[in-house]
């Protein structure tokens, strides 16, 4: 005849040794993890006037706007009036003249004691992201050396976004197809 075992009834101890290493691995990692996920935010100013203040500026300010196509840059001021077309290339806008020049205009803005730190962006419906993204950054800020240190300089950093006005993109259009044929 067999015998009949009894369940062993002592208290069965807990070895959390692995789930410890597990941790010492995984805490770090997630801990790393975390520097490489940033979010930036884009700070947009909408241009609004109250009343006393229209009251006060019985001219019209005067607006610096950057109007931005498929085919260019155009740098405006004050509104409507043309500053510099920068042309896009197959290569894309070029940012860095335009931030050469925006450095010079900020420099001839302050020479003639005006204090100017406000742009419009206006687009067509069929810009992308990323060029709005990178115009917003050119015209905020520029890298520059101070103290041996490289520093953002300010140039324009209160951006309004708008919409780009349909008879200025098809009247510059229509003078480039007539210039053409000339």
């Amino acid at each position: 005849m067999r015998r009949r075992r009894r369940p062993n009834t002592e208290d069965a101890e807990l070895d959390i040794t692995s789930f410890m290493n597990l941790m010492i691995v995984l805490v770090p990692v997630l801990l790393l993890s975390l520097v490489f996920s940033q979010v930036r935010i884009l700070n947009l100013q909408l241009p609004v006037m109250s009343e006393s203040q229209q009251a006060e500026d019985e001219q019209e300010p005067k607006i610096l706007e950057l109007v931005i196509t498929q085919q260019s840059l155009e740098l405006n001021y004050p509104a409507g009036i043309l500053l510099k077309r920068f042309e896009a290339n197959e290569q894309g806008y070029d940012f860095k003249a335009l931030s050469v020049y925006l450095q010079d205009l900020k420099l001839t803005f302050q020479q003639q004691s005006i204090e100017k730190n406000d742009i419009v962006l206006l687009l067509e419906p069929d810009i992308d992201y990323q060029t709005i993204v990178t115009a917003m950054d050119t015209v905020r800020s520029y890298k520059a050396v101070v103290a041996a240190s490289l520093v953002d300089a300010e140039l324009f950093p209160m951006i309004s976004l708008g919409d780009a006005p349909e008879n200025l993109s098809s009247d510059t259009q229509e003078s480039m197809n007539t210039g053409d044929k000339s």
